[in-house]
């Protein structure tokens, strides 16, 4: 009987040492890296002055749009993303897969800061919403929306490239 337990224990022991030994398949990615699409300026509502200008990548299609700046490790500080919708309607950002921290600023058709989410956390899968309905989300680097002292109605305009 001793045995009998002594052999089902060392074939469990091996059985479980061998599984930690394992290693785990790592899926490596390559890197995202920025590609300018376009500039955009931030205008203070009260003086209708220049207070910023970025560099952007432009989210106009739905895998962009869904992917967003994740698996990046870093964002220049004078780069963004622009997030262009179809229509004007309530949207509801996360930051699953994304490993910087973002200031997302929700801007209505009228190109006009309407709310923003600021220290958005890296991985947080909580839903960050417009609250209201908007058509455009510039994403930042975290931080940005208070050094620049954004408030709402404070105004945008970009262009292509």
């Amino acid at each position: 009987m001793f045995r009998t337990l002594f052999v089902i224990l060392f074939c469990a022991s091996i059985c479980i040492t061998s599984c930690k030994d394992e290693q785990k398949n790592i899926v490596k990615t390559e890197a995202v890296i920025f590609e300018k699409e376009g500039e955009l300026k931030i205008y203070k509502e009260k003086t209708d002055s220049i207070i910023a200008q970025f560099d952007i990548e432009i989210a106009d299609s739905d895998y962009e749009t869904e992917t967003g700046l994740m698996y990046r490790e870093s964002m220049k500080k004078d780069c963004g993303m622009l997030f262009i919708f179809p229509d004007v309607a309530m949207h509801s950002f996360y930051m699953k897969n994304t490993e910087i921290p973002l200031d997302i600023i929700f801007i209505d058709e009228n190109m006009r800061i309407a709310s923003f989410q600021e220290n958005a956390e890296p991985h947080n899968e909580i839903g960050l919403s417009s609250q209201v309905p908007v058509k455009y989300v510039l994403e930042l680097n975290a931080g940005l929306a208070q050094e620049l002292l954004l408030e709402v109605k404070d105004s945008i305009s970009f262009t292509k490239q």
